[in-house]
C-alpha cells in the first residue's frame, strides 16, 4: 500500500513540474517579437483612447504629437536606430538617433534619445510605450497618459514604409 501511495505521489509530483516548465499564453496570439519591430516605418496616423487630442499638449519631448504625423523611424535589428520628423507649419524637421528594443515579457517597445557623444548604456531616461501589434505590414504602439485620474493612450500607427 505504501509503494502504491508513494508511486501515485511521484506521478503526480511529476506532472505538477511539466505544467509549471510548459509556455503560458494569456491570450492565445503570438507574442510581439523584436524581429516584427525591426525595420523602416512610417507613421501614418495618431488616434486616442479615453483623452481628447487637445488635451495632450506634448509628445515623446516634442512640443505636438502632430510633429510624428508622417514621420520616419528606423530600427536596426543592432537597437540603433532613429526617427525623423517632416517640417510642417507649426514643426520644424528633425532628426534623433535612439536606442530601442522590445520586451515580450510585458509586451512594451520602449527608446531612449541618444545625442551627440552620448552612449545609449549611460543615457537613463527614455520612453516605454505599450506594443500592441507588429507584423510585416503594420504595427500599433500606445504611450500610456495619466488624464483624469485613469490611464488613457496616444495610439500611434505606423506602415512599414517601401525601401
Amino acid at each position: 500500500m505504501k509503494k502504491l501511495i508513494l508511486a501515485i505521489a511521484l506521478c503526480l509530483t511529476s506532472l505538477v513540474v511539466l505544467e509549471s516548465c510548459s509556455p503560458k499564453t494569456t491570450t492565445g496570439a503570438p507574442a510581439v517579437r523584436r524581429g516584427n519591430v525591426t525595420g523602416n516605418w512610417t507613421l501614418n496616423n495618431i488616434t486616442f483612447e479615453g483623452i481628447p487630442d487637445v488635451a495632450v499638449r506634448s509628445f515623446l519631448g516634442e512640443t505636438s504629437y502632430k510633429c510624428f504625423v508622417g514621420s520616419s523611424w528606423r530600427l536596426t535589428n543592432s537597437g540603433n536606430g532613429s526617427y525623423a520628423l517632416p517640417a510642417s507649419s507649426s514643426c520644424g524637421a528633425k532628426t534623433q538617433n535612439i536606442f530601442w528594443s522590445v520586451s515580450t515579457a510585458d509586451e512594451t517597445f520602449q527608446f531612449k534619445k541618444i545625442y551627440e557623444g552620448e552612449k545609449a548604456k549611460n543615457v537613463t531616461e527614455g520612453y516605454r510605450l505599450v506594443l500592441t501589434s507588429a507584423n510585416d505590414n503594420t504595427m500599433t504602439v500606445k504611450s500610456p497618459i495619466e488624464y483624469s485620474g485613469k490611464t488613457a493612450y496616444v495610439v500611434m500607427n505606423f506602415v512599414k514604409a517601401i525601401n
